[in-house]
């Protein structure tokens, strides 16, 4: 299915909820919504399903024009974070309600496959209030699969799970998703979870679309600035630096060597996401010398938030490492892992990716 927004946007009142963007979603594919709460991504999902009517643009499927169409006349399915399902009913009978709606055969025989696909076989005959938050949401998840709509939306369906529980169904749904034909959109606020699904990713912010394409090229390349730090977690540290002969000038009048463009502008933001600077120096490294303000264990890494002359930065070191506050320490980083963004916002360039020229 095609879904193609064109000029779309979306006023409640004296509140923006969505500026005027167009999208053409990449058929059969998953595109992820990425952004920070109230960044636009549920009102964009309400309009794509035709719960909510837009203020000027049009919705487009397959070319036909969508846009007052509600949503009991589209073929939609969507999960929300809340797990939605019919408490009257037993596990078995919310997965079968879209198919027996439809008048499907082998009822009985799909609520299986789908129930033991989602772990969930041992359940049918319990009712929703009976299963954990994980559970119910899976329940939710099969029902939306059995609807086999089209288009099928996620407003970030793992939210309200505990870390454990999202990293399962984030694997689960990945493996789902690649063995589906129908457009998928999901909603999320986490560039790793972007990152897992693949396929394409809008980057959203404040009612704004900043940017659309392939999830690997948007990570890689981000557009600007604020796409930069949509997509980098924790966001992406930022420098000041200008450009002189030989590449460009941070604090002290040092020079770091960058290859830029001959029309590079003169006031330069320069970028590192927080995997890419280290405390243990390898040839060609910058150094950055600075004080340890916080370090904090996440799983097996550590995040060291760093004061120096260069701003505030994290690194995200690998392993556990012991950084007392206070102590002098010095991050060291490649050139080349460096993002150049000209001072107003938009990239001038991207670090080169393996396998790739330029």
């Amino acid at each position: 299915m095609q879904l193609s927004l064109e000029h779309v946007s979306k006023t409640v009142g004296p509140s923006t909820h969505l500026y005027p963007l167009s999208l053409d979603l990449a058929p059969g594919a998953v595109t992820v919504l990425l952004g920070a709460t109230q960044a636009g991504k549920t009102s964009l999902m309400r309009v794509m399903a035709g719960l909510d009517t837009v203020t000027a643009g049009r919705v487009l499927v397959d070319g036909a024009d969508v846009t007052r169409v509600p949503v009991r006349q589209r073929n939609v399915a969507m999960v929300y974070q809340q797990f939605v399902n019919y408490p009257s009913m037993t596990v078995a009978q919310n997965i079968a309600s879209p198919m027996r709606l439809r008048g499907e055969r082998d009822v009985e025989q799909r609520v299986r496959e789908l129930a033991g696909r989602l772990h969930i076989e041992a359940f049918l005959d319990r009712l929703p209030a009976e299963l954990s938050g994980g559970q119910q949401q899976r329940v939710a998840l099969a029902r939306a699969l059995g609807k086999h709509a089209p288009l099928m939306l996620f407003d970030e369906p793992l939210v309200n799970l505990d870390y454990k529980l999202r990293e399962e169904l984030r694997e689960e749904l990945t493996q789902l998703f690649a063995t589906s034909d129908a457009t998928v959109v999901y909603a999320t606020t986490e560039p790793g979870e972007a990152l897992l699904l693949g396929g394409y990713t809008a980057v959203m912010d404040a009612g704004e679309l900043l940017q659309y394409g392939p999830t690997a090229e948007v990570f890689h390349a981000p557009c600007s600035i604020r796409v930069a730090r949509a997509f980098s977690d924790p966001p992406m540290n930022l420098m000041s630096a200008q450009t002189v002969a030989g590449g460009v000038r941070v604090q002290d009048d040092q020079v770091w060597p960058l290859g830029l463009p001959p029309d590079a502008p003169a006031r330069l933001i320069l970028g590192v996401r927080a995997g890419g600077l280290r405390i243990d120096p390898r040839p060609g490294d910058m150094a950055v010398p600075g004080r340890v303000e916080l370090a904090e264990i996440a799983g097996s890494d550590t995040f060291v938030h760093v004061h120096t002359g260069l701003g505030e930065l994290v690194a995200q070191l690998t392993g556990v490492h012991d950084c007392p506050l206070g102590d002098p320490i010095t991050l060291h980083l490649q050139p080349e892992s460096l993002f150049v963004f000209d001072a107003d916002g938009p990239l001038v360039r991207a670090p080169a990716r393996a396998g790739r020229v330029g």
